[in-house]
């Protein structure tokens, strides 16, 4: 079949799978794969054609002819626009069902594995509110309805305060509810909206890179208490004490209000300088006895109580009988290196960032576990010959690597490594698969565990326990 122009409509595609990035995945009469967007499986739709490929066509619903049976009503109001939440008008059910299905296509068609168990996947308890930070934008010109923008009419109120709008990074959204992280996170930024409008405070003109607010973080922990994080684009002493002792006023749970002045050409906080206006600039956390500071720049799991079931999966696949070495690469901040700790004779964590070291090292000390050690620097770099040769032979090697999986390089030095058992976490069940596959003359692949930290989107996380043969 050749190739397709682009705007193409092809008619009554039925969809009858998910696939990467949740996508819902259909057939031509010709029988060639349309990956379609803005539609869920189940679905029978026309699409318009926006790429072809000689083995796939990519493509955007334009009409729905048959509904699925498994499509519910959105929850919210903001759905298809935010970008977030595109499987929200998806039963629950049915989104575990295809998450699961996407880990064992991945780990049977990239990693070229079949003999393995299969552990139904670990559904969220709480499908809504299940997240524990939320990092929102301002902006002076925000994103118009399809409504307002043929309506010709002059618009006067362009400020926003809310997400980005997906492919339109100048846009923002004004979020008038969010779903995703409980009570008082829409109230608190509602209110700083209001006030900072009501005293003529500038938000942030992405075009021109100019005004004073530019954009609001709200983190919490289990116990209810709040952290708050500014970035002003410049100082303004007055409007920044004004709005900063409104909202304390107003918001009693919030613990600690930290911020940073921020002239650069993003949004990125890990280089600035974080100023401490109210309490001690952190949050404390607690995790099954363990304790851990997290700060404005600190990596956590934004869904607490999936996290900790995903850290109580891992410690359960290591097995660990309290007298190994346990190697733990791409550490972060050393929570599941101190999360396994208490169980084994000896963690060494490995990390790229300095920061999430400094922070691991002083949360095994906050912990009281001698036992920790972490070193810092590129994967690929560290974790070589040399490095094992200075240290005690791993029994059990834990791997969280980010979204692009593992190095080829760091593959290599764990079969160099040879542990007798590995325990890989993974955000992406392709990249996991694909290193798996460069693993499986020397591992048995003995069982896998898809847990879903985020729920109405189609993000999976996936523990895999390999054994050596």
């Amino acid at each position: 079949m050749s190739k397709m122009k682009k705007n193409k409509i092809l008619e009554n595609i039925k969809l009858f799978a998910a696939g990467a990035k949740g996508v819902a995945i259909g057939r031509t009469e010709e029988g060639k794969t349309v990956l379609v967007t803005g539609a869920v499986p189940g679905d029978s739709v026309n699409v318009r054609v926006r790429k072809s490929k000689s083995k796939y066509i990519e493509g955007e619903a334009v009409e729905i002819l048959e509904y699925s049976a498994d499509r519910v009503e959105p929850k919210c109001e903001h759905f298809g626009v935010c970008g977030g939440c595109k499987w929200q008008n998806l039963s629950y059910e049915k989104q575990l069902y295809f998450k699961q299905d996407e880990v064992l296509n991945n780990i049977r068609r990239i990693g070229g594995v079949d003999d393995f168990e299969l552990v139904p996947i670990l559904g969220s308890e709480e499908q809504y509110y299940y997240r524990n930070k939320m990092e929102f934008s301002f902006s002076n010109a925000r994103w118009l309805t399809p409504e307002e923008v043929s309506s010709q009419q002059d618009i006067n109120d362009k400020n926003a305060l809310g997400f980005h709008i997906p492919g339109m990074w100048s846009k923002v959204l004004d979020l008038k509810n969010c779903y995703l992280q409980e009570d008082p996170s829409n109230e608190l930024r509602i209110a700083v909206r209001s006030f900072a409008e009501k005293h003529g405070m500038a938000f942030y003109d992405l075009k021109n890179q100019d005004g004073f607010l530019r954009t609001l973080m709200m983190r919490q922990n289990s116990k209810g208490e709040w952290m708050v994080v500014f970035q002003l684009f410049r100082e303004e002493e007055e409007n920044r004490k004004k709005l900063f002792d409104f909202i304390l006023s107003k918001f009693p749970q919030i613990k600690t209000l930290v911020y940073a002045i921020n002239p650069k050409g993003n949004d990125s906080v890990y280089d600035l300088e974080i100023k401490t206006y109210y309490g001690d600039g952190f949050l404390m956390e607690e995790m099954d006895g363990l304790k851990f500071k997290v700060g404005a720049k600190s990596f956590f799991q934004t869904n607490y109580k999936q996290a900790l079931e995903l850290y109580r999966k891992t410690l359960e696949f290591a097995d660990l009988k309290g007298n190994e070495v346990v190697y733990d690469l791409y550490t972060g901040t050393g929570t599941i290196a101190q999360y396994v700790a208490r169980n084994a004779k000896q963690v060494i964590g490995i990390e790229s960032v300095q920061e999430a070291i400094d922070a691991a090292t002083e949360h095994a000390k906050l912990n009281g576990l001698a036992n920790c050690t972490f070193y810092c620097g590129d994967m690929k770099e560290v974790f070589t010959e040399e490095f094992l040769a200075r240290h005690p032979k791993a029994d059990v090697l834990i791997t969280d690597p980010p979204r692009d999986g593992m190095h080829p390089k760091v593959v290599e030095q764990i079969l160099k490594l040879s542990p007798e058992k590995i325990v890989y976490v993974s955000c992406n069940s392709a990249t996991q698969a694909r290193d798996i596959a460069l693993m499986k003359d020397d591992y048995k692949l003995v069982k896998i565990l898809p847990v879903d930290m985020f729920p109405q989107t189609h993000h999976i996380e996936n523990i895999a326990l390999l054994i050596k043969k």
